[in-house]
């Protein structure tokens, strides 16, 4: 308990730093980030061995980008990693990060106003310092904040996320146990049904397996928002399965829980071939990488809210749609 308090403490003081206006970017990672630290980001970054080249790449420019930066955190747990026997110590953190977006942040272009860049960060901590950082987050929602609209072919909802409807997903304090044993094998017993897509029972009735009836799925942009098993399964689910074939196992670098919350994320999570029409495009027959964030909001014995993180731009890029050239070439 008191190793995951701490671990939760040294993240509190980086992310404090990371947006501090008398601390650079620089300082609040060489005060917290350990030698050989490993930073995963979506596209365009993807996975960087050196915390100065993520300060100089990533937090430098949105800083710059988005002035007068603030977390809007909503939910943050700590836990052991079960992918490596609950041996690592990881602190996970979601919301978003806002500010003025007063310059270009990677050619989306500022609209002088409030925006909200949406993200999840998952943070592996060994002799008080983090060694290790999956730093998700959904840039096409910021595009669309901007007045720009990369994936026309959205199915559900568009609009700024909020967090838990119960608004207790700040677990500052240490959990009971128990709780998070529960959560965690409540998403165990998900993913298994998941993992299948061949269960023998109609989707719907497979998502009562260990979702609750009114779930809400907070989906990336691209895909969207949706609400109840039947819309879920209408306006995400069923045309994913129908659009995709030759799914491989699904593989994490941490899953974790404590209390009523948890997730994973992999490097990727999955493949997939697209072999049907999904988000506007039409079927390629190219297998693709899916990178995912999954946070999990458990109550009682079912998922009630997921937030997912979606890492489109390097989908859509193998597969022969680059959205951030089409940007830079004023196509977007």
């Amino acid at each position: 308990m008191n190793q995951l308090q701490s671990a939760k403490e040294l993240v509190r003081r980086h992310h404090a730093d990371l947006v501090a206006p008398g601390i650079t970017a620089d300082r609040a990672m060489s005060d917290h980030v350990a030698e050989g630290y490993v930073w995963r980001g979506f596209h365009p970054f993807g996975q960087i061995t050196s915390a100065s080249e993520v300060t100089q790449r990533f937090w430098t420019p949105l800083r710059n980008s988005l002035t007068s930066l603030q977390w809007r955190e909503d939910v943050f747990f700590a836990g052991l990693n079960q992918m490596d026997g609950f041996e690592g110590v990881w602190v996970v953190s979601m919301g978003h990060l806002m500010g003025l977006f007063d310059q270009p942040f990677l050619n989306i272009p500022p609209t002088g106003k409030i925006a909200m860049l949406r993200y999840c960060a998952f943070h592996r901590i060994a002799n008080d310092k983090i060694v290790e950082t999956a730093m998700y987050f959904d840039l096409p929602h910021l595009m669309v904040q901007a007045g720009l609209d990369p994936f026309p072919g959205q199915t559900a909802a568009q609009l700024v996320q909020p967090g838990p409807q119960t608004h207790d997903g700040l677990l500052f304090d240490p959990q009971p146990p128990a709780e998070g044993e529960a959560t965690l094998n409540l998403i165990n017993r998900m993913i298994g049904d998941l993992g299948q897509w061949q269960s023998g029972l109609r989707l719907e009735d497979e998502l009562r397996r260990t979702w609750a009836e009114d779930m809400l799925w907070w989906g990336p942009t691209g895909i969207g928002a949706t609400y109840t098993i039947p819309r879920y399964a209408r306006q995400h689910a069923g045309p994913f399965r129908a659009a995709f074939s030759d799914r491989s196992k699904t593989t994490h670098i941490a899953r974790l829980a404590e209390g009523q919350y948890g997730g994973f994320f992999g490097w990727p999570n999955f493949t997939a071939r697209l072999t049907g029409d999904f988000m506007g495009h039409a079927a390629t027959g190219k297998v693709g990488e899916f990178r995912v964030i999954d946070i999990y909001r458990r109550d009682g014995d079912k998922l009630a809210e997921n937030w997912v993180l979606i890492d489109m731009l390097h989908f859509w890029k193998a597969q022969g749609d680059d959205v951030l050239q089409r940007l830079a070439d004023g196509e977007l």
